[in-house]
């Protein structure tokens, strides 16, 4: 059996063919790598820019209720755990690659350009960096967020329980009131009088609750500190 002759003339047409079909799929593959790059840029842009949007127009058929929250709702959890609700232009940390995916993933099912966050994040992540859990939202429209991503660390345990004294005057009160009963029990017997008695006490507690108010009332007013409420959705930092 003899062996067909190669004819150099045809490889070179076929290799030529090839070249030029690695090159059409390298091609494409640097414009799709272009395209992700241009749609990641935008997301990131829409993040740190913050524009004012009232509402993004989702398609509600595909949005998970689960992720759906009211203002009121927000507000309630940022007041218990004195927490902030802020335009995503506010936000220092860094938005981590998890959440781009999730609006890439958001914008490509319901067709449109999610824009207008807002994150949900103790107070120092929108100065400083830190570990804690932001919450980015998008709005739906009608006082209405809709919860595309949360990263880092569950807050605390007792976060809850720290910041009630934070909730109101009332409770800040009760705090001092409680932290003067606390330090006058402290306080040893026959250290005014050779003699205890309940009045000898009660001069000491109201002597130690205003000790403690006073210096409460100075940290308050010298680091600008406010209660929950008050800050919940302030973007001042001495609010």
């Amino acid at each position: 059996m003899l062996l067909k002759k190669t004819n150099i003339e045809e490889k070179l047409a076929r290799a030529k063919i090839d070249t030029l079909k690695s090159e059409e799929i390298l091609y494409e593959v640097r414009q799709i790598l272009k395209r992700e790059g241009e749609k990641h840029e935008r997301i990131e842009k829409n993040i740190s820019g913050g524009q004012k949007v009232v509402s993004n127009q989702f398609d509600f058929d595909q949005l998970e209720t689960n992720k759906i929250f009211h203002i009121d709702q927000i507000k309630q959890i940022c007041i218990e755990y004195r927490l902030r609700f802020l335009n995503s232009k506010y936000f220092k940390g860094d938005i981590p690659p998890e959440a781009i995916h999730r609006i890439k993933q958001l914008e490509k099912n319901h067709k449109l350009e999610v824009k207008g966050f807002k994150i949900v994040a103790p107070s120092k992540l929108f100065k400083l960096k830190d570990k804690d859990d932001p919450l980015l939202f998008a709005p739906i429209g009608n006082g209405y967020f809709y919860l595309i991503h949360k990263w880092g660390n569950d807050l605390h345990p007792l976060r809850k329980l720290l910041m009630w004294p934070f909730k109101n005057i009332v409770n800040l009160a009760l705090l001092v009131v409680l932290i003067s009963y606390l330090v006058t029990l402290m306080v040893p017997e026959g250290l005014f009088s050779k003699t205890s008695t309940s009045a000898e006490f009660w001069i000491v507690f109201f002597f130690m609750f205003k000790s403690i108010a006073s210096v409460v009332i100075f940290y308050g007013f010298a680091m600008g500190k406010n209660f929950n409420p008050a800050i919940w959705n302030s973007k001042y930092f001495n609010a």
